[in-house]
């Protein structure tokens, strides 16, 4: 019973709670730049490059079945080992953009943080036996020696 109780303390910490919803969040903005990479961004860059569609770029390793088409998908379901490097732009791709977007993300957010400057610290106190030690000197400053 003990171990349950330490396990429920642990999962309802807000820290543990936070990852969760970061996780999600996570999750959700992955699909979205996987969406803009394969949907807006290498459409562009295959019309640059000739029409060219990097998912469908790959290296066949092995023999190829009579009768398989040669296309990427066929050639994985007949078994056939293939190197897909045209996924792997995709996917790096994808890595970039999410890197650049992160990036710009914080640099706002330490533009914002730096746009309201934190109050100046309040001024050292001064120890009560310098204050009267300047006393003393301020008050002997008009003295003349020996008298």
């Amino acid at each position: 019973m003990g171990m349950m109780k330490e396990f429920r303390e642990f999962a309802i910490k807000g820290n543990v709670i936070d990852l969760a919803v970061g996780v999600i969040i996570g999750a959700a903005f992955g699909k979205i730049v996987d969406s803009v990479v394969s949907d807006l961004i290498m459409p562009v860059v295959g019309l640059v490059f000739g029409k060219l569609d990097f998912s469908n770029l790959f290296v066949v390793l092995g023999t190829v079945p009579t009768g398989t088409a040669m296309t990427l998908d066929a050639l994985k379901k007949a078994g056939v080992p293939v190197l897909a490097y045209g996924n792997f732009i995709t996917v790096a791709v994808n890595f970039f953009i999410l890197a650049f977007i992160i990036f710009l993300m914080i640099q706002q957010i330490n533009r914002l943080k730096r746009s309201h400057p934190e109050p100046a610290p309040a001024p050292a106190v001064t120890p009560e036996d310098i204050v009267l030690l300047r006393e003393i000197r301020d008050s002997l400053k008009g003295r003349t020696p020996g008298a």
